[in-house]
């Protein structure tokens, strides 16, 4: 149970900080707002969030 929560929180963090790094090249076209939910409105490139995703879980960087 503690690896999955593992998985989880890393999963999480992936993904949110790979939407700030999008947000960050593009904030015309991606915009994020960090509150207790995490709130995303605009184009994401799925590819590479898939790909970090994927990372994540093979437990690469």
């Amino acid at each position: 149970m503690e690896i999955s929560r593992m998985l989880e929180e890393k999963l999480k963090e992936a993904i949110v900080a790979e939407l700030k790094r999008q947000a960050a090249n593009d904030p015309q076209s991606l915009s994020i707002e960090d509150s207790e939910d995490l709130v995303v409105n605009g184009k994401i490139d799925l590819d590479d969030l898939a790909m970090v995703i994927a990372g994540a879980v093979a437990g690469g960087p």
